[in-house]
């Protein structure tokens, strides 16, 4: 049996050895903060990311943002969820990588105000860009900027996390 899960694990790894390749797929976590002239908060999110082609990469992803008091009995929460078009451009040194980013957005923010709740939710735009630097060939860190255009919620937002590529 050991002889077996050692094979599998060394043709796993003989099949994640190259780049970016179609029909690559990876999954991740990350920290995000998201500022704008009101509301700035921290949050977690996760993403899927899949390779349509070699330089082309599909990534829905969830943002959850920390609900914040901001006294008074003002609090809110947000979350976000996104659809992502990445175009790869692989550096010299294989390790890193550059990607501009465009996309669509839905933003939910749901308000409590002395006990009375309310939420609203947009559709917007993303554009903005980030990188790679790949750890192995299975893990790799990411930085991304990104710019939300939501009527009356245009910010940016930053993410910096690790993604599992399988």
């Amino acid at each position: 049996m050991k002889k077996v899960i050692l094979l599998l694990v060394m043709m796993v790894s003989v099949l994640c050895v190259n780049a970016q390749k179609k029909g690559d797929m990876a999954a991740g976590a990350h920290f995000v903060y998201g500022t704008s002239s009101d509301i700035s908060n921290f949050g977690l999110g996760l993403k899927f990311q899949w390779n349509v082609t070699d330089v082309i990469r599909l990534e829905p992803s969830f943002n959850y943002f920390f609900p914040k008091d901001e006294g008074l009995g003002f609090k809110y929460n947000m979350t976000d969820f996104n659809a992502n078009v990445h175009y790869l451009f692989p550096l010299k040194n294989e390790k890193f990588l550059f990607y501009p980013l465009a996309g669509l957005s839905y933003m939910n923010v749901s308000v409590k105000v002395l006990g009375v709740k309310a939420s609203d939710g947009k559709f917007g735009f993303n554009i903005g860009g980030g990188g790679e630097y790949r750890l192995s060939d299975v893990l790799s860190l990411n930085l991304e900027i990104k710019y939300q255009i939501i009527a009356d919620f245009n910010r940016p937002v930053f993410g910096l996390g690790v993604k599992y590529r399988f």
